[in-house]
């Protein structure tokens, strides 16, 4: 797999989670909000086929009708010893009734390969872009062209989802939307649709989650024979939980479940922290370091 998809393929997948402690969401976490400004920061564990893998960590505030998503993510132990994977990304835009990304930037690097990706947008439509190293050209990829960047949400900025109408914020209507992805050389859409409500137990966080079943559609820049991307296509095993962001009436998700070829792949928060916003008391949300993978209601 490229390292180039380490982020977009977490959002395919899920999500494609941050690590450590970004310096972005460092600074975010030690200031005060604005006046107004609802912020945001969650740590995630991420495993596969049961066994710890990685951490990451999303940070995101909203201030108005303006946004901005800090996300980070590292792999650990032996996968992160051979592979030495490691990515962070930023988006900034404005949010109304789905994010409207202004500027997206990713650097994702491994053992084998560093890249960065850069975008500039307006109204939602690429208006420059930049990967280096650029794209080996290949004739069996899907063609990119000039439509398919438009109208579009970065692989960071899908990860904040709008609430549809004033409505309450785990209203089931808000699972069902399809996000147009394009990460500045593949463009999908991620399809959500509702599958259940849960009320959800951690230390910290007490509430109810939308479950939403997710798919992954493939548009441009990929390969349409790989068995990857057909194993993706068929995938009916992926599912997102949607926990709500009460001051800034967005939500964001709180585990991301996707069926690989290697096995299960879950992103789990292991700490929610939010401050700000109208009525927001600061909570926080510190579950067992045991053992991140686990279901927070048990199954």
């Amino acid at each position: 797999m490229r390292s180039k998809a380490f982020l977009s393929l977490a959002l395919a997948a899920g999500l494609a989670l941050p690590a450590g402690e970004a310096a972005p969401a460092k600074a975010a976490r030690g200031r005060a909000p604005k006046a107004g400004e609802t912020a945001v920061t969650v740590d995630y564990g991420i495993m596969l086929a049961g066994m710890p893998i990685g951490t990451a960590q999303v940070t995101g505030s909203v201030q108005g009708p303006r946004y901005t998503m800090d996300v980070s993510a590292r792999l650990t132990g032996l996968v992160g010893a051979i592979t030495g994977g490691y990515g962070s990304g930023r988006a900034s835009g404005t949010v109304a009734a789905r994010p409207v990304p202004a500027a997206f930037a990713l650097s994702s690097n491994s053992a084998s390969a560093s890249i960065t990706v850069r975008m500039a947008l307006a109204r939602g439509n690429v208006v420059a872009s930049d990967i280096t190293p650029p794209l080996v050209p290949d004739p069996e990829r899907v063609t990119v062209s000039e439509v398919h960047k438009r109208g579009i949400i970065d692989p960071v900025s899908a990860l904040m989802m709008p609430a549809q109408g004033r409505g309450d914020l785990t209203d089931p209507q808000n699972c069902n939307r399809t996000i147009p992805v394009f990460d500045g050389a593949s463009r999908f859409n991620v399809v959500l649709s509702y599958g259940e409500t849960r009320s959800v137990q951690k230390p910290g966080y007490a509430g109810p989650v939308l479950v939403c079943n997710a798919r992954y559609q493939p548009i441009a820049g990929h390969r349409p024979d790989r068995p990857g991307v057909k194993f993706m296509e068929e995938n009916t095993e992926m599912s997102v939980w949607l926990a709500p962001v009460e001051g800034a009436r967005v939500l964001l998700p709180l585990r991301i479940a996707v069926r690989t070829q290697l096995g299960l792949n879950i992103i789990e928060a292991t700490r929610w922290a939010q401050s700000g916003g109208p009525g927001a008391p600061e909570a926080t949300v510190q579950a067992a370091a045991q053992n991140p993978g686990t279901p927070a209601d048990g199954r």
